[in-house]
C-alpha cells in the first residue's frame, strides 16, 4: 500500500518560491523601507519643489497657490541671494579642504603606524566627539572664540588674537564638527592599501613625495571623495553653527530658516538650491568611485 505526501500548504509554497528566487526575496525585504523612503523623503522633496512655485499674500502672509516663477527669478536676480549661495558653497569647500588636510595625518597614523591592538581604541576616540550634543560642542566653541576667551588668552603672549565671531569662526567650528566623517573613510582606505606597493616603491628608489603622489593618493582618492560627501553636504545645509559663532554672517541655511514663517514659498525655493548643488556634487564624485566607498 502506497501513501501520497500531503499537498504543500500556501506558506510552504511561498517559502519554496522565495527560496528559488532570491531576487524576489530581496525585493520583498526592501519594499517597506524603500516605500518609506519614497513617501517620507522623496515625497517631501517633491512638495518642497512644488511649493516653491506658489506665492505669499503680502497683507496676510498666507500662502496663495498661484503658480509662478517669481521666487526662482528673485534667487537669480537678487544680489543678496547670489552672494549668500556663493558664500555657502565657499564655506562648504573650505571645510572639506581643511578636513582633508587634518584628517589624512590622523588617519595615516591610526591605519599604518599605530599598534594594531590599539587601533580599535583610536577609532573609538575619533568617534567619541560624535556622541556629544551638537549644541554643546557649538556653544563650547563660542566660549573658546569669544573676545577674551581661551583662544585669545592662548595667543596673547604671541601678540596675536583669535578671529572672534564671523566667517572664519564658522569654518573652524564646522571643520571640528564634521572632521570624524572625513577621518573614518580615509582610515578605511589606508587600511586596505597593500603594504607590498609601498615596499615596491621604496625598493625602486621612489622618495616619500613620489610614493604619495603615485601610489597613496590615487588609492585613497575615492575614500577622500566619500568623506567629502558628508563634510560638504553637512556644511552646506548647516544653519545652527553660523547662528552661534557666525556673528553677522549669513549662509543659505539661515535664509531658509528666517523665511519659513514669513515667506514659505521663498524658503522652499531657497531650499532647492542646496539640494541641486548636492545632486551635482554627487554626480561629480561618483566618477571617482566614492559612492561605492560610503
Amino acid at each position: 500500500m502506497t501513501t501520497t505526501a500531503p499537498a504543500a500548504g500556501p506558506v510552504r509554497r511561498l517559502a519554496g518560491t522565495l527560496h528559488r528566487r532570491p531576487r524576489l526575496q530581496l525585493s520583498l525585504l526592501l519594499s517597506a523601507p524603500l516605500a518609506w523612503l519614497a513617501l517620507a523623503y522623496l515625497g517631501s522633496l517633491t512638495v518642497l519643489f512644488l511649493s516653491a512655485f506658489w506665492t505669499t499674500d503680502s497683507f496676510t502672509s498666507n500662502v496663495v497657490k498661484i503658480w509662478n516663477t517669481d521666487n526662482f527669478t528673485a534667487l537669480f536676480t537678487t544680489d543678496v541671494y547670489r552672494q549668500v549661495a556663493l558664500r555657502s558653497i565657499g564655506v562648504a569647500l573650505a571645510v572639506t579642504a581643511l578636513c582633508v588636510l587634518i584628517a589624512f595625518p590622523i588617519a595615516f597614523y591610526t591605519a599604518r603606524i599605530a599598534n594594531p591592538k590599539r587601533r580599535p581604541l583610536l577609532v573609538v576616540a575619533i568617534l567619541t566627539p560624535l556622541w556629544a550634543s551638537y549644541l554643546v560642542k557649538a556653544y563650547a566653541w563660542r566660549l573658546i572664540l569669544a573676545q577674551g576667551g581661551l583662544l585669545d588668552w592662548t595667543l596673547k603672549p604671541l601678540g596675536l588674537e583669535g578671529p572672534g565671531y564671523g566667517l572664519t569662526a564658522t569654518v573652524l567650528v564646522l571643520t571640528y564638527l564634521w572632521l570624524p566623517y572625513m577621518i573614518l573613510p580615509i582610515h578605511a582606505g589606508l587600511e586596505q592599501l597593500p603594504a607590498s606597493l609601498l615596499d615596491a616603491s621604496a625598493d625602486l628608489g621612489a622618495r616619500t613625495g613620489r610614493t604619495f603622489r603615485s601610489i597613496v593618493l590615487p588609492m585613497i582618492l575615492p575614500s577622500i571623495a566619500a568623506g567629502s560627501v558628508f563634510t560638504f553636504s553637512l556644511s552646506l545645509g548647516d544653519y545652527i553653527a553660523v547662528q552661534i559663532v557666525g556673528g553677522k554672517t549669513q549662509l543659505i541655511g539661515n535664509l531658509i530658516y528666517s523665511n519659513i514663517t514669513l515667506d514659505l514659498p521663498l524658503a522652499a525655493a531657497l531650499g532647492t538650491v542646496p539640494v541641486v548643488i548636492i545632486v551635482f556634487y554627487l554626480l561629480a564624485v561618483r566618477r571617482t568611485g566614492a559612492l561605492s566607498s560610503l
